[in-house]
């Protein structure tokens, strides 16, 4: 082989190793040009505040919620404080565990009541430490509503009257 023949040789080989190294290079960046333009196209104009605001909600959405019992509305949007009190309250206020008032109890709950729906309500909801135990903050279940958490404090408060 002469000179002239080894050097076309090797050129040749060296450009087909250039683009071969070239393609997987030129794939990667058309591929990180289209997730790019991918997110451009989901994204917000920020003058529009309300389609931003919507979009930022969408986001932070949680992936599912956490539901002990069946605690949850009825197709009415009207929420069974049994139905909450039986699927997580009881397991304290049957039994009186931690100090919980027995659902029942007049004598627990007569001072209780006496104090007023409100401060039932908000001891529910955002917990509180007695003297005789503790009420965790939505009975330990923050997936609950307030509507639920207030309706199962009725339902107790039923219960003791």
């Amino acid at each position: 082989m002469s000179g002239h023949e080894m050097k076309k040789t090797t050129v040749t080989q060296f450009l087909l190793a250039l683009v071969g190294a070239l393609i997987p290079v030129l794939i990667v960046a058309f591929l990180i040009f289209k997730l790019v333009m991918g997110i451009q196209t989901t994204h917000v104009d920020a003058v529009d505040t309300q389609a931003a605001t919507e979009e930022i909600t969408k986001r932070l959405k949680p992936v599912g919620e956490v539901a002990i019992g069946e605690a949850k509305p009825d197709a009415g949007g009207v929420v069974d404080g049994k139905k909450v009190y039986e699927g997580l309250c009881q397991a304290c206020h049957a039994t009186g565990a931690a100090g919980a008032p027995k659902a029942g109890d007049k004598g627990a709950w007569g001072p209780r009541i006496s104090q007023g729906k409100d401060t039932l309500f908000k001891h529910a909801i955002g917990g509180f430490t007695g003297k005789s135990g503790a009420m965790p903050a939505k009975g330990g279940n923050p997936a609950l509503s307030d509507d639920e958490v207030k309706a199962a404090v009725e339902h107790l408060i039923g219960l003791s009257k």
